[in-house]
């Protein structure tokens, strides 16, 4: 088993607590990870970019002018993609950028983060997270007692609306 120290609020310990090591204990496959954060960031895509083609511009029904004896080049419609105002020709349109991730390789990565973050002593186990009141300076002054700095993810056993502001 991995054992990992306990922190109170003020940042001394309180006791060990056991890991398993069929989490935390593994070698993290990283292009594993990699594929669960690429999917990840595919899923957050809307996909909702659109153009119009030369069938959706409006105006444009009729010949601009006769096919001969004109002189000019013979031309259909002025709502052709070459015209100013026409029709976009590979322009993108609607689509989804969803990509599935098995099960199995879902829960790979997850093991493969945790892992990662206790091998490079980023993860730090709280007995509990209690604020005075739920404001940005006690969060602030709260994390400083416990040494992190920079970007933090917080995961509580329970909902905590204080944190969550």
């Amino acid at each position: 088993m991995i054992e990992v120290p306990v922190r109170s609020a003020t940042g001394e310990v309180v006791r060990q607590i056991a890991l398993d090591e069929r989490v935390f204990g593994i070698e993290p496959n990283t292009a594993v990870l990699h594929q669960a954060v690429v999917a990840q960031l595919a899923n957050r895509r809307k996909g909702t970019h659109n153009t119009k083609t030369r069938g959706m511009v409006a105006g444009g029904g009729r010949k601009p002018w006769r096919q001969k004896g004109t002189g000019r080049a013979r031309q259909g419609s002025i709502r052709a993609p070459h015209w100013r105002g026409g029709g976009v020709v590979f322009g993108p349109h609607p689509r989804s950028y969803h990509q599935d991730l098995p099960r199995k390789m879902r829960r790979l990565a997850m093991r493969s983060a945790l892992s990662a973050k206790l091998r490079d002593g980023e993860l730090l186990v709280l007995e509990n997270v209690e604020l005075a009141q739920p404001k940005t300076r006690e969060m602030l002054a709260f994390l400083q007692r416990l040494g992190v700095s920079g970007s933090t993810l917080l995961v509580l056993g329970h909902r905590n609306d204080g944190v969550k502001r």
